[in-house]
């Protein structure tokens, strides 16, 4: 590992010059902020804290960069699909944003080489490989700004690593997923639903609010209630991933 702590006083050391050609290497271009990309890749179970009390991890930075490439992927997926309706496009984005799949994309990058964490190699741990990805875009952002960070996420993570047509072919049952969700946390899942014509064609168009845990998580609709549900369960799902 490259990263180490000093225990006389808890800040991190290492060869900053390998780090940064490593770096360089990852992103394409030279980082200006080193100490922006050192902080991305801390596990919050390797925290330390600063003399002024400040907790050093890399969770502001996931949280930043969970919403840089949820834009970034929405205008890539306008653009790439000019006559796609809302609800392709929010599946398409939640199939890629998936924690799985960041998981994965992470690993391939060998981002796991640049992580620091105190956690072992179990199941629960693989989100940190995603979480990692998010806040190097999070750094990558707030270092180089949003044209270059957008520009990096599709040609080095989207174009590289992702194969989207297969993506676009892997059928997810996302209403499915939520119904394990409640079962496995014990929550009670609801779909209600209302129907009212839409008001150009006149035929029946559904709407559906699902409640999980007898709270309201999110809004679907759709020219069919399966449609609906489906809408409804992918904004659900992102919503859980995001807080994973």
């Amino acid at each position: 590992m490259f990263l180490l702590r000093n225990r006389k006083n808890n800040t991190l050391i290492h060869d900053r010059q390998d780090f940064g050609a490593r770096l360089k290497s990852l992103l394409g271009f030279r980082p200006r902020n080193l100490r922006l990309y050192e902080m991305a890749f801390i596990h919050r179970s390797a925290s330390f804290t600063l003399p002024d009390g400040s907790r050093i991890n890399n969770e502001r930075l996931e949280y930043l960069g969970d919403a840089i490439i949820d834009s970034i992927l929405s205008e890539y997926l306008f653009n790439l699909y000019p006559g796609a309706g809302e609800g392709f496009m929010t599946k398409t984005r939640a199939r890629i944003v998936n924690r799985d799949m960041l998981n994965q994309i992470a690993i391939s990058m060998q981002l796991g080489s640049f992580i620091v964490s105190n956690t072992s190699s179990t199941s629960a741990s693989r989100n940190l490989y995603g979480n990692a990805l998010e806040a190097l875009v999070g750094a990558l952002f707030i270092d180089a700004g949003y044209e270059k960070t957008s520009r990096f996420f599709i040609e080095k993570v989207l174009k590289k690593q992702l194969d989207l047509n297969r993506v676009l072919e892997a059928e997810t049952d996302y209403k499915s997923l939520i119904l394990e969700y409640g079962q496995k946390n014990r929550y009670p899942v609801s779909f209600n639903f209302s129907e009212s014509p839409d008001p150009v064609t006149l035929k029946p168009y559904f709407t559906v609010v699902l409640e999980i845990n007898n709270e309201t998580t999110s809004t679907g609709h759709g020219v069919s209630k399966k449609e609906a549900e489906q809408d409804a369960s992918i904004r659900a799902w992102e919503q859980i991933n995001a807080t994973a």
